[in-house]
């Protein structure tokens, strides 16, 4: 084995405050090539990945590997983070403050993970879409075994009736690794957590099907290792990852003999040799970045709008079945304020999401309420107001960054429905923007987003007009030029990316240079079906048909138009992003 090689401690803070340790071994060698940067499994840290640093044998390359809240030397109660999708904006957070403290542009990482940290590059990978060279993902834990039946369905009712809970893991030693001296430190070490919070493993088992299903949307480079006797979690998950993923660049490896610890195996030399060569072939290589600009046109997410767009045989239990819930729509707009709002203005009107944002049920009497608490909570309304939350954050940030950089405030959104979410931002905000200039092409939400500016005392500074958020000659024309645009829920109604970026550029010439932008996409829904066969578009009333657009795909359109993004958020169930950009100078 090679020497070990030395290392600096530091941290870094994630998004809510929390300190976060990890290890970096900086480059043997200069000029530095790249980085790899090494996500631990479950209950352990830092420490037990340390090896890969000398054994990888990449003298040219930085390591760094963290500890994840609650593991490790990382704080937290052990074992738990408030969810996974938390974990996973922590990846997010750690790999930018690599970019920025280190120096090391993503196009130069190697990001590496193993077991539930392999899930958590996943997860990241497609909902957070940053380039990187290449993936390693070692024994991902898509589905763990449980070995007791039914134990998800009854972890998850005692979740919901106790709250949050712990649960100790059954693995011992023997079951991770054949490595005798493995097992010893394994034991022995008093910073392995043996505990799990319930809520990571529920969460675990609701966001690895989803990352499974549209492996497509991860077109990264991708090593897979797959561990042959692996007792801890099962292949056909990790098999059918592989086949569903997007990237032409792809190899998977299945490890005779291996249990679950690839990288601390006995013979791990065999892992180890394949991955340091998979990385020097991804660095030896042009850097892969497929152009996904014409994905309206075919591949996956064409194909599936598509068939959503077709009709179904009249006689099919399948029409029965979405003609049935249409006919519960019908009937429950008798009752509902929010159901019969949609079947008059379109459940994708500017109307409708204000009545979504606002989040009252209404209707007549008590069971006319219950109906339309049922709709409001539907997953897609409840990702409609994370959103919301997610715009608002992000436009303080905007304008914190303009108000420090002494420049003005001037807010342009192109499709403002009828602009709640800014004037919700600006109600708790100290400071009031130069000026606000409200778009949309209906008028019925120019009439109310007027109405709203009145109530929310900001027509001094508001104005709202009607406008084609598609017309860049007409947006390209604002004067002065805002410093912060937004397009919100707008992009993800239209499949075609000519016009999309038609738009994007007419908002480039809008923005001046160092201005912001913040545009929102739709990478999953998992009601995409129910949708287009159930609900209306304000379209003249025909189907509510979606295309998603890849993270990939969107943040490739608005760099194209001359921006540079910087931040993201995305809600739990990985159903809407939320970004901002900035305008590169001309």
């Amino acid at each position: 084995m090679s020497a070990p090689r030395p290392s600096l401690e530091a941290s870094f803070t994630t998004h809510d405050g929390v300190p976060l340790f990890y290890q970096h071994w900086p480059a043997e060698r200069t000029p530095r090539r790249g980085a790899i940067v090494i996500f631990h499994r479950g209950h352990e840290h830092s420490g037990r990945m340390a090896h890969l640093a000398s054994e990888l044998d990449l003298p040219d390359f930085d390591f760094f590997a963290w500890d994840a809240r609650g593991h490790g030397r990382s704080p937290g109660v052990r074992g738990f983070s408030p969810s996974l999708a938390c974990s996973v904006r922590d990846v997010n957070t750690f790999v930018r403050h690599i970019e920025s403290s280190h120096g090391v542009a993503t196009d130069d990482m190697v990001i590496l993970g193993q077991s539930i940290g392999a899930v958590l590059v996943g997860v990241w990978a497609h909902d957070y879409a940053t380039p990187v060279r290449c993936l390693v993902l070692a024994s991902p834990a898509f589905k763990v075994k449980l070995y007791v039946p039914f134990a998800v369905r009854g972890l998850s009712l005692a979740h919901r009736l106790l709250g949050n809970f712990f649960v100790s893991s059954y693995v011992k030693s023997r079951f991770l690794t054949r490595d005798v001296q493995r097992q010893e430190s394994y034991d022995a070490d008093p910073l392995i957590s043996r505990s799990i919070s319930v809520n990571m493993l529920l969460d675990l088992y609701r966001t690895a099907p989803r990352i499974i299903a549209d492996a497509q949307a991860i077109t990264a480079p991708t090593l897979l290792l797959i561990s042959e006797k692996d007792w801890v979690v099962h292949h056909a998950p990790q098999h059918e990852f592989f086949s569903r993923l997007g990237s032409s660049i792809k190899e998977k490896h299945v490890l005779t003999g291996f249990l679950h610890d690839t990288f601390g195996e006995y013979d791990r030399r065999a892992a180890i040799n394949t991955t340091r060569e998979f990385v020097l072939r991804q660095f030896a290589a042009p850097l892969y970045r497929p152009d996904l600009r014409a994905a309206d046109q075919h591949g996956a997410m064409y194909d599936e709008a598509v068939a959503l767009s077709r009709p179904l045989s009249l006689l099919s239990p399948r029409s029965l079945y979405w003609s049935l819930s249409r006919l519960n729509i019908r009937f429950g707009s008798l009752w509902s304020a929010g159901l019969r709002l949609g079947r008059q203005t379109g459940f994708d009107s500017g109307s409708s999401l204000d009545y979504v944002y606002r989040n009252k049920p209404t209707g007549h009497g008590i069971v006319g309420r219950l109906i339309d608490k049922i709709y409001l909570n539907a997953i897609g309304w409840r990702g409609i107001r994370q959103r919301k939350q997610h715009i608002m954050e992000l436009l303080c940030l905007a304008m914190e960054n303009l108000y420090r950089d002494r420049q003005a405030v001037r807010i342009l959104d192109i499709a403002a429905g009828h602009g709640r979410y800014i004037f919700d931002a600006l109600q708790h905000y100290p400071r009031r923007p130069e000026s606000i200039r409200l778009r949309d092409f209906d008028n019925m939400n120019v009439k109310d987003g007027t109405a709203l500016i009145r109530a929310s005392g900001f027509e001094d500074i508001a104005q709202f007009v009607a406008g084609d958020a598609f017309d860049a000659t007409e947006l390209a024309a604002t004067t002065p030029p805002a410093s912060v645009g937004i397009v919100s829920g707008l992009y993800e109604l239209f499949p075609e990316n000519d016009a999309v970026s038609r738009s994007l550029f007419g908002l480039s010439k809008a923005i001046g240079a160092g201005g912001y932008l913040i545009y929102t996409g739709q990478p999953w829904h998992p009601q995409l079906e129910l949708i287009a066969r159930s609900l209306t578009s304000h379209r003249g009333g025909k189907p509510w048909i979606m295309r998603r657009r890849t993270q990939a795909e969107m943040d490739q359109l608005v760099a194209e138009a001359g921006f540079e993004k910087l931040e993201q958020r995305i809600d739990e169930w990985g159903i809407f992003t939320v970004a901002l950009a900035q305008r590169r100078p001309a």
